[in-house]
């Protein structure tokens, strides 16, 4: 993916979960051609103090915000409607359609239409994580309307412990599908 477009950001770490064992998360964004977000998330750690999941054929799966995994939040300006993508370093992905703060959208919680495609590269000093997603798969007002992003991640220790990173955490408890999450305004699309 080019650098020179699109936002670099830094993720930072929620207080109340701190951890030694991430250095640093950052990710850039940038809206493709064809209607494609991009998204790349770059972890520098310990990888021995983490538990990274393992490789799996890139497949749906519940519940991987429980475990080391990024997640997309995309919404829109003046829409309480947002969709939540996770994606896990083993490719596997979840993709949920909410009408409203977490509130599942009747007849479609599960957003089957977003299938990301995933590679993750991994070394000793971290790991990336790609994502390209079709946003012609969601609404009108999402592919050509004012994007705005959550970007989040989910980090397990190798002891079990959680830390929750975000390009911005609301007051309270880690939350990264509070409206004031949603940080990253990537404004109207050029296409």
């Amino acid at each position: 993916m080019p650098r020179d477009r699109g936002y670099a950001v830094t993720l930072t770490c929620h207080p109340d979960t701190p951890t030694d064992a991430v250095r640093s998360i950052d990710a850039h964004v940038c809206r493709e051609p064809g209607g494609k977000l991009a998204v790349t998330y770059i972890l520098e750690g310990d990888l021995d103090r983490l538990r990274v999941p393992a490789p799996r054929a890139p497949r749906f799966a519940d519940g991987l915000w429980r475990h080391t995994c990024c997640e997309i939040f995309i919404g829109s300006k003046g829409s309480p409607a947002y969709y939540e993508l996770n994606l896990s370093p083993s490719c596997e992905w979840a993709a949920y359609a909410f009408d409203g703060y977490r509130s599942p959208r009747v007849g479609e919680s599960q957003a089957a239409g977003l299938v990301p495609q995933v590679a993750v590269r991994i070394s000793a000093g971290g790991l990336e994580l790609d994502a390209v997603i079709r946003l012609d798969r969601l609404p009108a007002l999402y592919r050509d309307g004012r994007l705005l992003l959550a970007l989040a991640v989910v980090i397990e220790q190798s002891d079990g412990m959680l830390s929750y990173w975000a390009l911005r955490h609301p007051s309270g408890k880690p939350d990264f599908h509070h409206p004031q999450a949603f940080a990253l305004d990537l404004g109207e699309s050029d296409e």
